[in-house]
C-alpha cells in the first residue's frame, strides 16, 4: 500500500491516495479559518482505517497552517471526539 497525502486547493480538498484510489475531505477556506465539510472514502478502501488516517493528516495540515477550524463533517466530528488532542484547533 502506498499512501500519498496532499492539499489540493484547486478542488478545495485534502486527499489521500491509497492503491490508486483517492479518499478526500472537502473544505472551505478563508484567510483565518478552514471549515471541513465532507469526508469521502471510496468503497474499495472501506474497513481499512483510511478515513481515520485521512482525518489525522487533514487535522495535522490545519495545525501546520496555523488557522482555526470549524467542523461540519460528521466523520471528522466523530474522529475528534476520540482524539481530543485536536480540540485546540477549533474556532
Amino acid at each position: 500500500m502506498t499512501d500519498a497525502f496532499r492539499d489540493n486547493p484547486a478542488q478545495s480538498r485534502f486527499e489521500l491516495t491509497v492503491d490508486g484510489a483517492i479518499a478526500f475531505v472537502v473544505y472551505r477556506k478563508t484567510p483565518d479559518t478552514i471549515t471541513l465539510v465532507h469526508t469521502e472514502v471510496p468503497p474499495e478502501l472501506g474497513g481499512r482505517g483510511i478515513g481515520s488516517e485521512l482525518a489525522r493528516a487533514a487535522l495535522d495540515a490545519v495545525r501546520a497552517q496555523g488557522i482555526k477550524l470549524v467542523v461540519k463533517c460528521e466523520f471528522i466530528q466523530g474522529f475528534m471526539k476520540k482524539h481530543p488532542e485536536y480540540d485546540d484547533l477549533l474556532r
